[in-house]
């Protein structure tokens, strides 16, 4: 097929690196534009965009696809099917409507579950025991669109960071083998009534509640992990949680109970297992206890 992919984080990756292996004629690659990163605010270019030069394939990045000049050039692409991996812009209806069996998006989630920016996150901040990804047909609603195909992926005690990857390569397999027989994939609408939100993650969320359960703060940990990671203050100075386990104990919540840093929640405990102060690198329980420790009784805010 002649596929013009569109895609920009490293999520998106796997799906480019797998419709190119497989021997499809990708006719261009659509992502976002470069955007400042690092201490020297140095434009950067996206994942997406890193991997389609390596592969040789044209690039465009336009800050938006809502200019009849943008969509004519669209169009004269002649593509057969769009291929969309976490783009991060609306596309218009005459983007939707251009290629010949429109456009096909990536989404990771097991929808109508989790709809929008934050599937991955959502799902594992709300303890769910799996998730997935769904290929779906595009239209103008956000992520409403009717369903071809679904793989399911365990959660388990993984973080976001190993979702992501894990997602991004089962919805590279699941893509190929829609676009191998599209007939096959029989389009199925969504239960709207179904549908659960996925709104982006607000970094002013990401304070731990210690008076929440500790099943609840475990996910909490997990989901935000590693970015923007979840947080708390010891001495006035703001640490990351990056990694946790659920563990009994009983106190006022946020009081460290033993030397082993056991922190009683709203109910039973949480026991950090990865920490990362503000500029240091992360740490085990048993390493950042070496250099800062912290003496049962204390009460984290």
């Amino acid at each position: 097929m002649r596929i013009i992919f569109m895609g920009t984080p490293d999520f998106a990756v796997p799906g480019l690196r797998a419709l190119h292996g497989a021997g499809h004629e990708v006719v261009c690659v659509y992502t976002q534009p470069p955007r400042p990163a690092g201490r020297g605010k140095k434009l950067s270019p996206s994942p997406v965009q890193v991997a389609a030069e390596a592969l040789g394939l044209p690039v465009r990045s336009p800050k938006s696809l809502r200019g009849e000049a943008e969509q004519a050039e669209f169009a004269a692409l002649g593509a057969d099917v769009a291929v969309v991996a976490a783009y991060g812009l609306i596309l218009p209806q005459a983007v939707l409507d251009a290629p010949v069996h429109g456009c096909l998006n990536i989404h990771a989630s097991l929808l109508p579950r989790w709809r929008g920016a934050a599937p991955i996150h959502r799902a594992v901040m709300a303890g769910d025991d799996e998730t997935g990804v769904t290929i779906m047909q595009m239209e103008a609603g956000l992520d409403t669109g009717p369903m071809l195909h679904k793989v399911t992926v365990p959660v388990g005690r993984k973080t976001t960071g190993e979702l992501f990857d894990a997602l991004g390569a089962a919805g590279a397999a699941a893509m190929l083998d829609v676009l191998a027989d599209l007939s096959a994939f029989p389009p199925e609408a969504q239960d709207d009534a179904a549908a659960i939100y996925a709104p982006k993650i607000d970094k002013a969320e990401s304070r731990i509640d210690w008076a929440q359960d500790a099943d609840a703060i475990e996910w909490m940990v997990r989901g935000l992990a590693p970015f923007p990671g979840a947080w708390f203050e010891l001495g006035g100075e703001r640490v990351k949680l990056l990694l946790a386990e659920v563990t009994d104990g009983s106190a006022a919540p946020g009081m460290v109970l033993d030397e082993e840093f056991t922190i009683a929640c709203g109910q039973a405990a949480i026991r950090p297992l990865r920490l990362q102060r503000a500029g240091k690198p992360a740490l085990t329980r048993e390493e950042f206890l070496r250099g800062r420790p912290v003496a049962a009784g204390t009460v984290l805010a």
